[in-house]
């Protein structure tokens, strides 16, 4: 049969989208986008069709159909992979910044459900009077940390970008040169200094700076002094710089703002999981400093924000500048953070924030789960599924290096490799993201909730 007769019997798009098999497809993602996917495949197999010699195809109108079907339902897949869609994050990195870093709480879920509709983001509900963006959990930040006001913004980088340009645009900033850090997606703090327009005066070394370093530094140009935690790196060795406890009185004696990124926004003291001490916003203040910067979404277990806290004569100014509007947060931010500190408030956080759950398992439990799970899946298809013990990196930004113990499912198929298991697994019905060791897939439980386990017995039933 020649190329045109071939081309000629291919079933039209009128046909096709009446094909019962598309049916969900056309309920699921609207009618154009399935007719697009059916234009596409079709244009597939023409051009299939004309690489095939005159005498090589005797292809019938039905498998050429079959084929084109074929090609629909695989860009219909291809779709829904790249959607926003739930996964079970089984790497073993609690906050892992590519599947978003902390989860949130059930409350703080609720609390998104709630205020989808009107709310009062900017409203005193008391007064009726216009309030700024934020203010309703000025009360919280109080309580907690002791802060006199504070700002919320879009996330952590932003709070630095905010802070600098408000407060130090033109004028000298003293930064220990070891403190020059760069955040995810190679996003530079002098890089950020430069764009606020505040001037970098490094001092020290990358391993070791003195409170005497900082003191030499200071000149009439000199606005403030800011530390930063280096939260996701570390030096070993011989190394040593000044905390915020030291520095804050020299800023204090010269005039100067003290400014603190503590960078993981930490507000328990993780060193009762076993974990290094990470700086507190509570213990920054404490410590004198004027204004301190973190984030929402790592270590206070709440949705991505940068918070920023202190005293009201340096954070009102911030609140008040042209660029606090760009990067403020929106309603549904707010209410995550809003019940998110509330777990706090009552002292229900371990218990109620992810992460922090996460981070509080004990190695014996999650040994459990990962037993009773071999047993449940003992039988499955082709899987080979062992319980055993492990290490796991808390990871994203914080605590750099870190790391706990866990428990893991290693899952081999009789059949597939383990890169071929991972892959079904990530594009499975039950989205999972696990971690490959020895030619083994590991399905880590120091980063899936206990609730999440029968999640993890269907990933991996699906595959099997």
């Amino acid at each position: 049969m020649s190329h045109q007769e071939l081309l000629r019997t291919l079933p039209p798009v009128t046909e096709l989208v009446d094909d019962g098999r598309l049916a969900g497809l056309i309920d699921e993602s609207g009618r154009d986008a399935v007719v697009g996917w059916i234009r596409e495949s079709l244009e597939e197999v023409r051009n299939w069709l004309l690489s095939q010699g005159e005498d090589e195809s005797d292809e019938s109108r039905e498998s050429l159909g079959e084929r084109v079907i074929a090609g629909v339902l695989g860009r219909s897949r291809l779709a829904g992979l790249r959607r926003f869609d739930p996964v079970v994050n089984a790497t073993g990195v609690v906050l892992h910044t590519g599947l978003g870093r902390s989860p949130l709480s059930a409350e703080s879920r609720k609390a998104l459900d709630d205020l989808g509709g009107a709310g009062n983001v900017e409203v005193d509900l008391e007064t009726g009077e216009r309030r700024y963006r934020g203010h309703q959990l000025q009360a919280a930040w109080q309580a907690l940390c002791g802060a006199e006001d504070s700002v919320v913004v879009n996330n952590n980088a932003a709070a630095t970008l905010l802070t600098l340009q408000a407060l130090c645009a033109g004028r000298e900033v003293v930064i220990s040169r070891g403190q020059l850090i760069e955040i995810g997606g190679s996003f530079r703090l002098p890089e950020i200094f430069q764009l606020s327009g505040a001037v970098l005066r490094e001092v020290g070394t990358t391993n070791r700076t003195s409170v005497n370093d900082y003191a030499e530094a200071i000149g009439p140009e000199t606005v403030a002094i800011m530390h930063v935690h280096t939260s996701n790196y570390k030096v070993v060795g011989f190394s040593d710089t000044p905390g915020i406890d030291l520095l804050a009185p020299l800023a204090h004696e010269h005039g100067l703002v003290a400014i603190d990124d503590i960078g993981s926004g930490a507000m328990v003291d993780v060193a009762q999981f076993g974990l290094p001490a990470e700086p507190t916003f509570a213990e920054s203040l404490a410590a004198g400093a004027d204004v301190v910067l973190g984030s929402g979404d790592k270590l206070l277990g709440g949705p991505q924000a940068g918070i920023i806290l202190g005293k009201s004569q340096y954070v009102e100014p911030i609140r008040q500048f042209p660029l606090a509007r760009a990067v403020r947060v929106g309603k549904l931010t707010l209410a995550a953070l809003t019940a998110t500190l509330d777990a706090y408030r009552r002292g229900d956080a371990i218990a109620e924030v992810p992460v922090l759950r996460l981070l509080a398992a004990t190695e014996s439990e999650l040994v459990a789960r990962a037993e009773a799970l071999a047993v449940d899946l003992g039988g499955v298809g082709s899987l080979s599924v062992e319980a055993a013990r492990e290490t796991a990196l808390v990871g994203g930004g914080s605590l750099p290096g870190a790391e706990m113990p866990t428990a893991v499912l290693a899952v081999e198929h009789l059949e597939i490799s383990a890169d071929e298991l991972a892959l079904r697994l990530r594009t499975g019905p039950v989205r999972m993201f696990t971690r490959i060791q020895h030619d083994r897939v590991l399905v880590d439980l120091r980063s899936v909730l206990s609730e999440d386990d029968q999640l993890v017995i269907e990933a991996l039933t699906a595959v099997a």
